[in-house]
């Protein structure tokens, strides 16, 4: 258990935080010059066609967030009320969110081991039981691709569109291809503490001119062209802004460059807490080429401790040479750094408990967090039957900022080891 005294970093080391640098405004400072500070703009125009090129779609749109890229692009696939879509259940909420803009109904889908992501299995499951279902939106989790090989195949035998939320993958590779480009329609973010960023903002990628003509009329409160301002439909007010665009622009020069400072965090974490009953977030090794985003780690359900959560708050044991995501996080947070914990799945989320939830079996049970966390296994594959949950209960996310030291990295292993003592 965690008793050991380690000095505090004298600088806190954040979960992920902006990486800027001497010329980090450079673009932006050419907006404010030349007094092109709205949503028009070279560094618009230049951001555009540079992550087209870089992901390898027809179309970028600049926009104002990674939310507002996933809520045009679940218009653009024809999304509307009552339409039920498959979606990512171990995910952040604006996943979702944009579906009930549009008045659609998420049914959430279990998560898999060897990636955290949707389940293949679960997703073919899902349409057994909703075989008229035409959407299927995916989560690349942590900057992990998903297994998208047999996901495309699914979605191809049930004739689905596949729309892709790729705000946290950016930069990953799936058979060499880029996430963001196999879907339909696909979003990406540069939120400030994405793999790059331009404070906020976020871009809607297709192979489709005319989609993307739609978006950027739609993200300007859909004006017409004429004299006035004439408008035959709703509008938004969700264009990027030429200095975000700036600060974005700069930063793609750096995206390689992140990459591979992420890489480097995460293997360094895998070295250092060799022999702990842990795992680091998977990968298919053979397949995928992560961005790194995040490094998380899951605990060997025979060394959990037991602790317990309600919807806000946490309470947990310690036990002598078990840990549990908690007592490791609060360790990590004596130190002067931040960690958190895993997504909690969408479909124990209070706002979206009444929504259907499918695992590889069908429809799954409803079980408290503090059933979860006992490690229920069911013994027909020897799964949990709820996977999304069960990563949830085990797992955590660690401190993954690039401008932490090797020193500081030290340090936090050091403190993780200690609460297995």
């Amino acid at each position: 258990m965690y008793k050991k005294h380690i000095k505090a970093l004298e600088n806190k080391v954040w979960l992920s935080s902006p990486t800027m640098y001497e010329d980090s405004m450079q673009y932006a400072m050419e907006a404010y010059n030349t007094n092109w500070m709205s949503t028009v703009g070279e560094n618009i125009n230049v951001l555009e066609k540079r992550v087209a090129e870089l992901v390898g779609c027809k179309e970028a749109v600049a926009l104002a967030s990674g939310t507002s890229s996933i809520h045009l692009m679940t218009k653009l696939a024809g999304i509307k009320r009552g339409d039920k879509v498959f979606c990512t259940t171990l995910t952040f909420s604006a996943t979702v969110n944009p579906l009930c803009y549009e008045g659609a109904e998420p049914i959430f889908i279990d998560s898999e081991y060897d990636t955290w992501n949707m389940d293949p299995k679960a997703l073919e499951k899902a349409f057994e039981l909703y075989p008229d279902t035409k959407y299927v939106l995916l989560v690349h989790l942590y900057g992990t691709p998903a297994k998208l090989d047999e996901i495309l195949e699914i979605c191809e035998k049930y004739g689905a569109t596949l729309i892709e939320d790729a705000a946290e993958s950016f930069g990953a590779t799936y058979n060499g291809k880029q996430t963001g480009s196999f879907g339909t329609h696909n979003a990406i973010s540069f939120n400030g503490n994405k793999i790059i960023t331009g404070t906020s903002g976020g871009m809607l990628l297709t192979d489709s001119i005319k989609a993307a003509e739609k978006a950027r009329k739609w993200s300007t409160q859909s004006r017409e062209n004429a004299p006035w301002y004439q408008h035959e439909e709703v509008g938004y007010n969700y264009r990027m802004s030429n200095v975000i665009a700036g600060i974005a622009r700069n930063q793609l020069d750096r995206l390689t460059t992140h990459i591979e400072e992420k890489k480097n965090i995460y293997y360094r974490y895998k070295e250092g807490l060799e022999g702990l009953p842990i795992q680091m977030n998977p990968f298919e090794e053979d397949k995928s080429n992560p961005n790194y985003w995040l490094s998380c780690l899951i605990i060997d359900k025979n060394y959990m401790a037991r602790q317990v959560r309600s919807d806000k708050e946490y309470l947990y044991k310690q036990e002598n040479g078990k840990s549990s995501p908690h007592e490791i996080l609060d360790a990590i947070k004596s130190i002067n750094a931040e960690g958190r914990p895993i997504w909690k799945p969408m479909h124990k989320q209070p706002i979206f408990m009444n929504y259907d939830f499918i695992n590889r079996y069908g429809h799954a049970k409803a079980m408290t967090n503090a059933y979860i966390s006992g490690g229920f296994i069911d013994e027909r594959d020897n799964l949990p039957e709820d996977i999304s949950m069960d990563i949830f209960s085990r797992g955590l996310c660690l401190p993954s900022d690039n401008k932490m030291t090797e020193e500081d990295q030290d340090k936090i292993i050091e403190v993780i080891r200690a609460c297995f003592e």
